[in-house]
């Protein structure tokens, strides 16, 4: 399993996604409005947008908010102007970690986002460093009830590059560009996702155990508690067994 994915599961399982959904509405909302800045206020001609409309709805976000956060961004309201950054370091056991900022301030971002590194094990580095180990893909998650060999031969079909069974859930990976036509064929064919996105997939992985998992997983916890941050991935892998001894 991948670290993205590793990483998506343990957040369930921790409840934190609830916790802290304060937290997941003001990131949706800076979503929102850049991509409706990027790309226009219209979802049918703003596949970003679209996605991020998405988002909010299975957050149960208010229409208002998500009406209020488009209009801002395309224009019809002032607001904050915020700066898309990515930041690339290394975690506990050389794990790789990529971290997508959305911010206001650059300066703050930038040394909130190291802080984090270098309290939990790990160190900041030059762009570049790690992002050449990930590819940007659609991934969509289905419960393991679902019959594999019909969703395998319908996400061919609409074009998904692969699907595959994981320890808990089926994975159907996507080209990007395609990603919001193979979730709606699949939709439309009567298959319900637990999750959908558009991610960094790593080619390789890091396995750690001990301290060394521990320490990780702190890591991403704080760096997804941080405001600036939108997103971060790694290619860390826990053993199911190594995550049973820390939860």
């Amino acid at each position: 399993m991948s670290g993205h994915n590793k990483w998506s599961t343990i957040k369930h399982k921790k409840g934190a996604a609830d916790a802290k959904r304060g937290k997941v509405f003001t990131k949706i909302i800076k979503e929102l409005s850049v991509a409706a800045k990027l790309g226009g206020g219209d979802p049918v001609a703003n596949p970003r947008l679209r996605t991020a409309i998405d988002k909010a709805k299975a957050e149960n976000m208010p229409k208002d908010n998500i009406e209020r956060a488009i209009k801002k961004g395309s224009g019809g309201m002032e607001g904050v102007t915020y700066e898309e950054i990515v930041y690339e370091g290394y975690g506990p056991g050389g794990a790789a970690v990529l971290v997508e900022v959305l911010t206001d301030n650059r300066n703050r971002s930038v040394s909130e986002v190291r802080s984090i590194f270098s309290k939990n094990n790990g160190n900041m580095g030059e762009a570049g460093c790690v992002s050449w180990m990930f590819s940007k893909k659609g991934l969509i998650l289905y419960d393991k009830s679902v019959d594999f060999d019909q969703l395998f031969e319908a996400a061919l079909e609409a074009g998904a590059d692969d699907v595959a069974e994981q320890d808990e859930q089926i994975e159907v990976t996507t080209d990007p560009g395609l990603f919001i036509e193979v979730r709606e064929a699949l939709e439309a064919k009567g298959f319900k996702h637990l999750n959908a996105e558009t991610t960094m997939i790593p080619q390789t992985l890091a396995v750690l155990e001990g301290k060394q998992a521990e320490s990780m997983l702190r890591l991403m916890d704080k760096m997804e508690d941080c405001d600036d941050v939108q997103n971060v991935y790694s290619n860390f892998d826990i053993s199911a067994d190594e995550m049973e001894k820390m939860m």
